[in-house]
């Protein structure tokens, strides 16, 4: 492979000949660097030296014109030296760096206002960086105050003891921490599935009283649907957590750790420093593990940072809290997400409920967001109807509203109703609805054949319907069709004949008229 071409070194000749080209022949830079093949800058860097040193001419001063004070005047540091040799606290200056709208430029500002004989500004930026690569010889990320929670489950998990059976469950231990100020939340969940995570998450927010910018979690299966880099697609029920608290969830790289930097060493030191001293105790209940848990946390948040001199909860309070934004009056509401289409019945069934929504829904498909209380349906991102959650298997929930408008005018019957309408009539027409009613599978099945027999009233009276009614259950056909067909042929006027008296057969044991005289 080719060698890269090493830059050749600057002469005392080459200075020489970039003041002649420039002062007696006139050239411009560029032409100047074309010619010598130098860069540009480097050209400037002495033409700019060689004016503030007063040398701005050719042929060049006599008694300055030797190499030797040549290169002195040239290369002497530029500017005053500082008188006041007071260095900054870079741990504070590192600190007060992660305040929102904080910059370098104005903590040298405040440090040149208390020490006016003090370093510049470039050595003042110098020995930053190079504070910040002895505390961490990695990239520092300097998280601004308010700007990120870091979530993630930590790899240790300590056994519950089911006191009835004795089976022991292994906990899953939550870890947030602030990115500012390291404050750190733990909490004991008995599953790491979506209710468990999205507990988890409420509860931190609700324990740093406060919401971030955003929220970097790992690609939890239950939360990130998609675990893509530029566009992952997140669990709907966790895009709704983000949009209740108003914040932003970024989910991190696939096997990234150093993504989540802050949250790795605070899982780090909550197995170590937590889950340590948990480790010969027994647990027989997931709240008593969190007590314990909630008990080292606190203490883990008031202990004093070697490095930074200051606690997590100190840090917390002068810099994250204030940066934080409140949290919403009500805290989020778990609530699962299903897709449904809309029956012909203008109903849809959840978990083996049914629920109406509007009629000219029929046939399309619908989102369903189901809370322990409610059921909201959603069509195009717009809630169009609202049912509270039905206990029972196999029940109906319907809105009125939701009915057609002939459907409406049956709305709100019961068979009770109908049979009493049918006894205003007559007792055969109460007899036969009440029939009609409950020989059908559904009770709703029956409604329209009623009210088909009840509408015959105003066509051929109240007697003849009666009748008609009393012959249809004589001959057991108890539809509408039926009595309908009965009034229009008059067979309700025909009276019945008498059944012809069968003789008695003969036999020995049978006695006969003769007997009893």
């Amino acid at each position: 492979m080719p060698r890269h071409k090493q830059p050749r070194r600057m002469t005392v000749q080459d200075i020489r000949t970039i003041l002649r080209l420039k002062h007696e022949q006139g050239l411009s830079i560029r032409e100047i660097a074309l010619r010598l093949k130098l860069s540009k800058t480097t050209v400037a860097t002495y033409l700019f030296r060689a004016r503030e040193a007063g040398l701005d001419c050719w042929p060049l001063p006599r008694g300055r014109d030797d190499d030797t004070t040549l290169k002195t005047v040239l290369f002497q540091k530029v500017g005053r030296p500082p008188r006041d040799l007071t260095e900054p606290d870079w741990r504070k200056i590192s600190s007060e760096l992660k305040r929102k709208g904080v910059t370098l430029v104005l903590l040298w500002e405040e440090y040149r206002a208390a020490h006016p004989d003090g370093y510049g500004y470039t050595w003042f930026c110098t020995q930053f960086r190079a504070f910040e690569n002895r505390t961490s010889p990695r990239f520092r990320n300097r998280h601004e105050a308010g700007a990120v929670m870091q979530t993630d489950y930590a790899g240790h998990t300590i056994p519950v003891i089911d006191p009835a059976t004795g089976v022991a469950h292994q906990a899953q231990i939550f870890v947030a921490v602030l990115g500012a100020s390291n404050y750190t939340f733990a909490w004991a969940s008995l599953t790491q599935r979506l209710p468990d995570w999205i507990e988890a998450q409420v509860r931190a927010l609700e324990f740093f009283e406060g919401v971030p910018k955003a929220l970097v979690c790992d690609n939890l299966k239950a939360a990130v649907a998609r675990p893509l880099w530029f566009e992952p697609s997140l669990n709907k029920t966790f895009s709704a957590l983000a949009t209740h608290y108003d914040t932003t969830i970024l989910p991190t790289r696939p096997r990234k750790p150093r993504d989540k930097g802050k949250v790795e060493g605070a899982v780090l030191i909550v197995e170590r420093w937590i889950l340590a001293r948990l480790r010969n105790q027994q647990f027989f209940s997931i709240q008593a593990l969190n007590a314990a848990i909630a008990e080292l946390v606190t203490a883990l948040n008031a202990k004093i940072m070697r490095r930074v001199g200051q606690s997590r909860r100190d840090l917390y309070e002068q810099i994250e809290r204030p940066a934080l934004r409140a949290l919403p009056d009500q805290p989020f509401e778990y609530a699962e997400w299903k897709r449904a289409k809309v029956h012909p019945d203008y109903h849809i069934e959840v978990l083996h409920g049914f629920y109406s929504v509007p009629h000219r829904l029929i046939g399309r498909q619908v989102d369903v967001r189901l809370t322990h209380r409610m059921i909201e349906i959603f069509y195009n991102h717009e809630r169009v109807a609202v049912h509270n959650r039905r206990g029972q298997r196999g029940g109906h929930s319907t809105v009125r509203e939701h009915m057609p408008k002939s459907h409406q005018r049956h709305g709100g019957m019961t068979p009770e109703m109908l049979v009493s309408r049918g006894a205003r009539i007559g007792y055969h027409v109460a007899a036969l609805i009440e029939r009609v009613i409950r020989e059908r599978p559904h009770p709703e099945q029956g409604y329209r054949s009623a009210l088909g027999v009840l509408g015959l009233e105003r066509r051929f009276g109240r007697d003849r319907l009666e009748a008609a009614c009393e012959r249809a259950l004589t001959h057991n056909t108890v539809r509408y069709a039926s009595v309908q067909s009965i009034l229009i042929t008059g067979l309700d006027k025909a009276s019945e004949p008498p059944a012809p008296m069968t003789p008695a057969p003969r036999h020995d044991n049978i006695r006969g008229p003769g007997y009893y005289q």
